[in-house]
Parts: structure tokens; sequence; C-alpha cells
């Protein structure tokens, strides 16, 4: 069973945003399901790195479009960025000191983080490009 589910509520209206969200949203299921194996010690390290790498990725993307379009939020929504990719280094750091482990604590943190952001920050920025023609 998936911890999230991809639906078109969480779609912000814009092709390449959509399919990086939902490669975050598979990956997140991904580690959801090594913990529920009890494969979490072995596959939870290159997942979240996986997760971290992707986020990055897909962060880069998105500020290149906002970019483009001149979007007025760009600044706030790239401090939003900075901080997200804080606590994920973070959560990374305290799982390899062994400090944390995987468990439904730290993805129900990583699924709330992810909707959060992609309903609330990210649904307000696909009118404004669709707007400045990127679909």
């Amino acid at each position: 069973m998936a911890l999230l589910n991809w639906s078109d509520k969480y779609s912000v209206g814009v092709k390449a945003l959509d399919d990086q969200h939902q490669v975050l949203v598979k990956t997140l299921n991904d580690l959801h399901e090594a913990m529920t194996k009890g494969q979490a010690a072995t596959v939870t390290g290159p997942l979240l790195h996986k997760l971290a790498n992707y986020t990055a990725e897909h962060f880069t993307t998105e500020e290149k479009l906002l970019t483009t379009a001149k979007y007025p939020g760009l600044s706030a929504h790239k401090l939003k960025h900075v901080d997200l990719t804080k606590q994920v280094v973070e959560f990374i750091g305290r799982f390899e000191r062994g400090e944390i482990s995987l468990n439904v604590q730290l993805l129900n943190f990583l699924r709330d983080w992810l909707t959060t952001h992609i309903q609330k920050e990210d649904k307000d920025y696909g009118p404004w490009l669709n707007k400045n023609g990127i679909r």
C-alpha cells in the first residue's frame, strides 16, 4: 500500500513539474515499501540520497521556469526551497549517524513536506506559469 497516491489535486498545471513531483512521490513510496518489508536498513540510505538529489534537481528546474516567467514570488519560493533542502539534508545526516531510523515519523514528515509544498507553494505559481506560456 502506497503512503501517498498521486492524483490531479497535486497537479500544478505544468507537465514537466508534475512529472517530477510524481517521481518524488514514487521515491517516497519506495521508502515506505522498504520500511514495511523490513528492508529499511539496506535501502534507506540510497533512497534518501535519491530523494535529496532529485529534490535539488527539481528545485533547479522549477526555479528556472519561474525565472523565465518572471514569477513575482520567486525570491520567497527560493527561500522555501532552501529551508526544505536543509530539513531533508538534516534528516539524512541524522539517519547516517544512527540517530534516527526510517520510521513512520520520518515518512510522515517527508509525505507532509512534499504534499504541503506542492499543494500550497507550488499551486500558487501554476496559473502564473500557464499565463506566461509554460504548460
